[in-house]
């Protein structure tokens, strides 16, 4: 009996581990799987998920291993992540080891490059089992379905290439000045000092300026000065006098050459021109000059300045021969305004003969019209008359990326960082052409070379986003009210800071509209979703097809939107 007992249990025993090891695997179930998220999400120009195997207890055959492949299915096509593998207790191997008598939690990582055609799709599970000498498959398991792609709407194409500023200015500003010198306690003005090279060119200019239209003399400034030595009452009275005889001798002047449109003549006098002095004796190789320079930072009474320098008698004659006569002096100064070309004139030069233009007009010529084959135009010949400057070849690679004529744009702005290879505009651009071709390493590094340009906020932003880093987007836009920008803060989840960043562009596109109704779906509010796509879908027909199949709206009636 006993013998008998005991056969009963071997073979109960033996079924078990035919059970346990020699049985074919069952097949997996759906509910054994959750996947997070479902649906899948574009991050950056990635659709990463996680899936999530609970192996039930007396499921997983001790003898098997099992090879689990993620398959992201869709209609023409599909894509496979990596696979992983699992063994049961009695596989000897590296891969993850499920027990038979208690199941347990897997995690397995699923990563795909996006693809447009994914958004319309279902993610499966594919099993391979290795069961002593045997292969065979299990029937693939479905885990999620579809992909949200609104982290794919990221442009680096709408960004807005960094312009190169022309420094066009229509109205520049000169001065003509000139200096009569007087002989020391003497107000009169010497005809050696009317005749001086320097008033001759003065008043050249002045009369100069007054026959031509294109300069206006805004006004004539008289500064008249005494030197810092004897009182300064004396002093005063002094530099008093020397004004009005300038003043006296100009009036006489401009009258005599009948110029009448000068502004106003401006005066104003100072006693001892202790600023003068300290600048001349900063500027000059005196000997002791800095025991006159803590002269006179240690007093500021100028009487006590005037008598402390007296003292220094070593220094002071050699001041008295080379200082102090060049403080003796009226200073007549015409403020005169250039007046450049206007808009009107500038594009008739550029029409007619813009050889005739500079390099800051030509340029600026651009800035004066929308209209992108103008432009490209007007860079062109820039380029062509202006060759060695970066400036023309960097705006006419801006004006071609706009145009959306990418290998143009890229020769162009190569050209511009030949010519300046520090200049931070050719840099950025660069750096667009390589986010645009999804070479993220270069287009890195050539915004690292264009750091502190103001335009680069948004490029940045749109690295950011494709990286799939959606915080350090929203920091990199800023203030900046664009549709990438509104991205971000949609993907953030900010959706009061999305929804005024939308309200806030300027010139709407069907990318603004389909936003605003992403927006729409997400806060649950189906008239926000429906308004705007149909203006989206007004601006472009192929929004319609696009938001058919874009999982933002599953939950939203889209009949009768086109």
């Amino acid at each position: 009996m006993k013998r008998l007992i005991s056969r009963a249990v071997l073979f109960v025993g033996a079924l078990m581990m035919l059970t346990g090891c020699n049985k074919k695997m069952n097949q997996f179930a759906a509910d054994y799987f959750t996947t997070n998220p479902n649906p899948l999400e574009v991050v950056g120009t990635q659709v990463p998920a996680t899936v999530t195997a609970n192996v039930p207890a007396k499921f997983f055959k001790k003898n098997a291993e099992v090879t689990v492949t993620p398959v992201l299915v869709w209609n023409g096509g599909e894509a496979t992540s990596t696979s992983y593998r699992f063994q049961g207790e009695k596989v000897r191997g590296n891969a993850t080891t499920v027990s038979y008598d208690n199941g347990g939690s897997y995690t397995i990582p699923v990563n795909f490059t996006y693809q447009p055609e994914m958004q319309k799709s279902e993610l499966f599970l594919d099993f391979q089992v290795q069961q002593g000498k045997k292969q065979y498959a299990l029937p693939r398991v479905k885990v999620a379905n579809g992909v949200i792609a609104t982290a794919a709407l990221a442009d680096a194409g709408s960004v807005n290439p960094a312009i190169a500023p022309d420094k066009f200015q229509r109205i520049i500003n000169e001065k003509y000045t000139a200096d009569i010198l007087f002989l020391i306690n003497q107000a009169n003005i010497r005809n050696s000092q009317l005749t001086s090279a320097q008033m001759e060119s003065f008043n050249a200019d002045v009369k100069k300026a007054s026959e031509d239209t294109a300069r206006v003399i805004e006004d004539i400034n008289i500064s008249s000065y005494a030197s810092p030595d004897g009182p300064w009452e004396f002093n005063n009275q002094l530099a008093q006098k020397r004004e009005k005889v300038t003043n006296d001798y100009l009036t006489k002047k401009l009258k005599k050459e009948a110029i009448t449109d000068f502004g106003e003549i401006t005066k104003q006098f100072t006693a001892e021109d202790w600023e003068g002095f300290k600048k001349l004796v900063e500027a000059s190789n005196i000997q002791d000059k800095e025991l006159i320079l803590s002269v006179l930072s240690m007093y500021k009474d100028p009487e006590q300045r005037e008598r402390e320098i007296h003292n220094l008698s070593n220094v002071f004659e050699t001041l008295a021969e080379t200082i102090l006569p060049q403080l003796r002096y009226s200073r007549l100064t015409a403020s005169v305004n250039v007046i450049g070309k206007s808009d009107e004139q500038i594009n008739a030069f550029f029409d007619n003969d813009p050889a005739a233009l500079s390099i800051d007009e030509i340029l600026y010529a651009a800035t004066l019209t929308d209209n992108n084959g103008r432009q490209q135009a007007i860079y062109k010949k820039a380029s062509q008359l202006y060759p060695n400057d970066y400036r023309t070849f960097n705006n006419l690679g801006m004006a071609q990326y706009q145009a959306g004529n990418y290998e143009a744009a890229k020769q162009s702005f190569q050209k511009a960082a030949q010519l300046n290879p520090s200049a931070p505009e050719a840099q950025m651009n660069l750096g667009l052409i390589s986010l645009l071709n999804g070479d993220y390493a270069s287009a890195n590094r050539s915004f690292g070379n264009a750091g502190g340009l103001k335009e680069l906020g948004e490029a940045l932003g749109v690295y950011y986003l494709k990286q799939g880093d959606a915080a350090a987007a929203v920091k990199a836009f800023g203030d900046s009210k664009s549709n990438n920008a509104a991205l971000a803060q949609i993907i953030t989840k900010d959706y009061g800071a999305a929804r005024s960043t939308l309200a806030s562009i300027t010139e709407p596109d069907a990318v603004t509209y389909y936003l605003t109704a992403i927006l729409g779906a997400r806060t649950n509010n189906s008239q926000l979703v429906t308004s705007n796509l149909r203006q989206a879908i007004k601006l472009d027909q192929n929004i319609a097809k696009q938001a058919v199949n874009d999982l933002e709206f599953s939950k939203f009636n889209l009949q009768g939107i086109q």
